[in-house]
């Protein structure tokens, strides 16, 4: 890409909100209780960045379907809670969305998650509004990511070239589809996940929201 970007696309846990700790650790402790003796660095490393169905499945391979049933029972609810006494934006988003609407660049958001869900830890954050219109879930797909289905899709739906967005990412899976896309991807490793595995998978990784305008190409600022 030889100047700035047309398209910056956004996964949305755990780039724009804070929902990656949050749920993780909810679903870490209750498929613990429920007979899978598991991390939340596990959790991690298995499923984030995939879709629902994707873990579901495999819990449902190991445990049972009726088990993985009740496993999104209880963690829906639980998540919910949480995202509605607990969730924030990630730290410097308001700021950078600023940034690229001032300087005409076009957003969009494409995730793994639900848009149910999506409308809850949006409407919570306050983001819903920024991006009305503008949001791809993996489930308007036919392969979730490391798949490129979905940035593809989201491209296709705004209008621009695949050689013209820029992915914005925290999670391997999400990495590896955009890179798989044809589009620059950042990896954001102040999250849950290491820079050295952003990186291994493909990203130029930051790890604070205030130094990607700085990171984007032809742009050198950077927000206070």
């Amino acid at each position: 890409m030889t100047a700035g970007p047309d398209l910056v696309i956004f996964d949305c846990d755990g780039v724009l909100v804070d929902s990656e700790r949050l749920a993780t650790r909810v679903e870490a402790r209750v498929l613990t209780a429920l007979g899978w003796p598991i991390g939340q660095d596990e959790v991690v490393a298995r499923w984030m960045g995939r879709t629902s169905e994707v873990q579901l499945a495999d819990i449902g391979e190991r445990l049972g379907a009726d088990v993985a049933a009740r496993f999104d029972e209880l963690t829906s609810a639980e998540v919910r809670a949480a995202f509605e006494t607990e969730l924030e934006a990630v730290a410097g988003i308001p700021a950078l969305l600023d940034h690229l609407d001032a300087a005409g660049i076009a957003t969009c958001i494409a995730s793994s998650g639900s848009h149910p869900r999506m409308e809850v830890t949006l409407g919570v954050t306050g983001l819903r509004q920024r991006f009305e219109g503008r949001i791809y879930s993996g489930t308007e797909v036919a392969r979730g990511k490391p798949a490129p289905d979905l940035f593809l899709h989201a491209a296709d739906r705004m209008g621009v070239d695949p050689d013209r967005c820029v992915v914005v990412e925290d999670s391997v899976y999400g990495v590896q589809a955009g890179v798989a896309a044809g589009m620059v991807v950042y990896g954001f490793a102040g999250g849950l996940t290491g820079a050295e595995a952003l990186a291994a998978a493909g990203a130029e990784v930051f790890d604070e929201m205030s130094v990607l305008t700085g990171l984007l190409p032809h742009s050198s600022s950077s927000i206070a």
